[in-house]
């Protein structure tokens, strides 16, 4: 697993959840996890979850901490594994540095009744994509939130220290399957 911030800032709109867009849009080939902070701002024609669809809802936020993870030859249901473990990484890391309650449910992140993150995990033919991202502020999101600003929280530095301890827990977990033999 490759792990990389970019330093550019910019908006997250839906279309870079797609199949090799770290390693066509960044250079960086394989499994991989890529941070940035920006605005989000989805478009209905790139909006994929079918609930966020069908109940018409605004995902959206004026300044917040992406992540796109991609791996592959694995199906949905793996993705979507990988990304509650993300959260889950990400809930043990912020209440280590805030001391502060949080709660994860499924893949959101919340305090008390304010939600930090929105992620989403999809597949195409090739591989599995997911976009998990936090508040940095409070600022433009159609939901009552929570953000990194509330907790006095440097984004690039709990960037940095979140991949690296994804990166670690994904390559243990492929390592893992590597040491298993067969069945006779």
């Amino acid at each position: 697993m490759k792990i990389h911030f970019l330093d550019a800032e910019f908006l997250y709109d839906g279309s870079q959840l797609k199949s090799l867009y770290a390693y066509l849009t960044h250079g960086v080939l394989g499994p991989s996890i890529l941070s940035w902070r920006g605005p989000c701002n989805i478009p209905e024609d790139h909006m994929i979850d079918g609930e966020d669809l069908l109940q018409q809802q605004k995902i959206c936020g004026d300044s917040m901490l992406h992540f796109i993870i991609e791996t592959f030859d694995h199906n949905l249901f793996s993705g979507v594994l990988l990304q509650r473990l993300f959260a889950s990484l990400a809930l043990e890391l912020l209440q280590e540095k805030t001391k502060k309650h949080l709660t994860r449910s499924g893949d959101d992140i919340y305090w008390d009744t304010k939600k930090l993150s929105i992620s989403i995990a999809s597949q195409s033919s090739r591989s599995v994509m997911i976009h998990f991202a936090m508040n940095i502020v409070n600022k433009g999101t159609p939901v009552p939130t929570c953000a990194l600003s509330d907790f006095q929280l440097d984004p690039k530095e709990l960037s940095l220290e979140l991949m690296q301890k994804f990166k670690l827990e994904y390559d243990s977990c492929t390592e893992a399957t590597w040491k298993v033999r067969e069945l006779n």
